[in-house]
């Protein structure tokens, strides 16, 4: 039977659209508050807002007799018609946030216009109104929220834990902070101060104050304008990138929004100067024709339309690209001087590892750059009763698979057939003393004669495919070797980060990074695998901790083993580098140990072959039939 739905029903419907977690009440009552005039903004949550938002604004206030409509769907200030969507300046027009959040919590509104003598306080509880009355109070508005999704059960227990959701609201402070540095804004989670800008203005003073001395001290300014379209902001220099896009902001009209086109455009300008799966720092503030903009897609306007979309991607690309090829580009390594700069700088240079492999000469590949400060002597972290059995309870090495189009995504073929491409017998123990290592070609590719065959080893390919293994063995037999680092790293998270660090801690710890918090933003890392010392660890640890929070904080060994095939691959050594007839030998002695040595753990081969009848083919000796 088909029936009309009740207005209570229908409200609480429409709340889904808006009303996703307490970040999405936050954003709209925050905007309201700018479009209200308001210079300066407190947000104070409690339990991640789940039971309590507080948001404060010294705007215009709302006139007394217009509270109750305001609470109204579809009531709003911003617009009359439909004409007016094509030109719409302000942040919130549709006029469903305020219907939409009273559906779904209890709401408490105190608000005073500037020539009122007494303010409104006006209460509304699941879409019923619960008080009325006059209050004296500061011209301005203030929003109380409290228990989201009180009448809705089923909806609440999707939320996540009070940790994960007040991150979420601080990433959006920050977010809305750097997309108007005029405003004062003040964060408060449960008692604490987490954010409190000056709202003097100044953009890159916001930065430093969300992500720290190390990236505001490496931004690029941006400033021009083109046919109706401005940009202005930082860029940053490339090698600050992340494993993920949470780097990248822009906002348009001052709005944030999320675009498929200006996130490509950013991206295609760093193409060639950042690292394949790594994505620039940037911060844009972009102004566009109203007329010719959309921001009515989404109920939460998270997205955009553009008619002139194509002149839209040009611009950014050909902008963003002009201040990269402008500047001089070459990254600074400094060593802190003691102990008394650790807690802002926390940076030691950063030396290759050497290449260890067995060799009965005993020589070791020749460090590229200084020795780190105090090596200390390696030690054992890991111990049985592992934090994640399910892991490190492996019994053997297993094959490196991404499915995600963005990750590395290769199947291991199995040692049987590889041996049946090889047609030899070529890795084994046999056959070992047979061998006849011709010299290295290209600094990369070693020769190796055998029998009617000429095998080519790619020297990284097959070093990462032994320290694969080599630390595949260690987390499995719970013997992880962790270098200390002195000064100890110093490193900036924010509270989503933090939470992976707490949430993990024992499996960080198990992998050989011992750290503990700095105070504030801060964690020192106090020691590092062995196998990564002195090779960009604090970058391999980010990445680690930007991996957990993509992957929704859940580990897993399709994750754990992408970053053993990562560490790995840091800690082999390079092609184009020199080694000697010694180490070479050395390399094929420990690919002899392995159980699959044909491939790396991306799915490259390790070793590639031709017979004698092929090269006598390419010769003309021989005559193909």
């Amino acid at each position: 039977m088909i029936q009309v739905l009740d207005q209570h029903t229908i409200d609480k419907i429409a709340a889904g659209e808006v009303v996703e977690r307490p970040a999405s009440i936050v954003k709209e009552l925050v905007e309201n508050a700018i479009d209200s005039g308001a210079n300066a903004v407190t947000i104070e949550i409690k339990e991640g807002g789940i039971s309590f938002i507080r948001i404060t604004d010294n705007g215009c206030g709302i006139p007394a007799q217009e509270v109750q409509t305001a609470f109204l769907r579809h009531a709003t200030s911003k617009i009359t018609s439909i004409e007016d969507l094509l030109t719409t300046a302000s942040l919130g027009f549709r006029g469903e946030a305020l219907s939409s959040i009273a559906a779904v919590a209890q709401v408490e509104v105190i608000t005073k216009t500037s020539d009122a003598l007494t303010g409104i306080r006006y209460e509304i509880h699941g879409g019923i109104e619960r008080a009325r009355e006059e209050i004296g109070c500061p011209e301005g508005t203030t929003f109380i929220v409290r228990n989201l999704f009180y009448n809705t059960p089923a909806r609440r227990k999707f939320l996540k834990t009070a940790m994960t959701e007040g991150g979420y609201i601080n990433e959006l402070v920050e977010q809305l902070a750097m997309s108007r540095p005029d405003i004062s804004f003040k964060f408060v989670n449960n008692g604490q101060n987490k954010i409190n800008t000056s709202g003097n203005g100044n953009l890159k003073d916001i930065i430093y104050h969300v992500y720290g001395r190390d990236i505001s001290g490496n931004l690029l300014p941006i400033a021009t304008e083109r046919e109706e379209m401005q940009i202005n902001g930082f860029v940053a220099k490339p090698y600050v990138s992340r494993g993920n896009r949470s780097f990248e902001h822009y906002f348009v009209n001052g709005r944030y929004i999320k675009s498929p086109i200006i996130t490509r455009a950013i991206e295609e300008a760093y193409k060639t100067f950042v690292m394949v799966h790594k994505f620039p720092f940037v911060v844009l503030n972009l102004e566009l024709d109203p007329k010719l903009l959309d921001v009515n897609v989404h109920p939460r306007k998270m997205e955009m339309r553009y008619s002139r979309s194509e002149e839209l991607y040009k611009f950014i690309f050909e902008e963003i690209r002009a201040v990269l090829l402008q500047k001089e580009l070459i990254p600074e390594v400094s060593r802190p001087a003691g102990r008394t700069e650790q807690k802002k700088v926390g940076i030691i240079p950063q030396a290759p590892e050497p290449f260890e492999v067995k060799r009965k000469a005993q020589i070791k590949l020749e460090a590229e750059e200084p020795t780190p400060p105090e090596i200390h002597k390696p030690v054992v972290v890991c111990e049985p009763n592992s934090y994640n059995n399910d892991i490190m309870s492996t019994k053997e090495p297993m094959p490196f698979q991404r499915t995600d189009p963005e990750k590395v995504s290769q199947s291991m073929k199995s040692p049987e057939e590889q041996i049946s491409l090889f047609q030899s017998d070529f890795l084994s123990e046999e056959a070992r003393p047979r061998h006849r290592l011709i010299g290295q070609l290209f600094r990369t590719y070693w020769l190796i004669e055998y029998e009617n065959s000429l095998f080519i080893m790619d020297q990284h390919a097959a070093h990462e495919k032994v320290m694969y293994e080599k630390l595949m063995k260690q987390y499995q037999n719970r013997e992880i070797l962790s270098q200390q680092v002195e000064p100890p790293l110093v490193i900036s998270v924010n509270p989503r980060q933090i939470e992976v660090l707490q949430e993990h801690q024992q499996f960080f710890s198990d992998m050989g990074f011992q750290m503990e918090s700095f105070g504030g933003k801060e964690y020192m890392l106090r020691s590092v695998p062995l196998e990564t010392y002195g090779l960009a660890a604090r970058d391999i640890f980010i990445d680690f901790i930007d991996s957990l929070i993509e992957e929704g904080t859940h580990l897993n060994m399709d994750l754990f083993i992408y970053k053993i095939a990562t560490m790995a691959c840091k800690a082999a050594v390079k092609g184009n580098m020199s080694l000697s007839i010694p180490e070479a030998d050395a390399l094929i002695d420990q690919l002899l140990q392995l159980e699959n040595p044909y491939n790396c753990p991306h799915g490259r081969p390790t070793i590639i072959s031709m017979t004698e009848t092929e090269i006598e083919k390419k010769f003309k000796r021989i005559q193909d039939r």
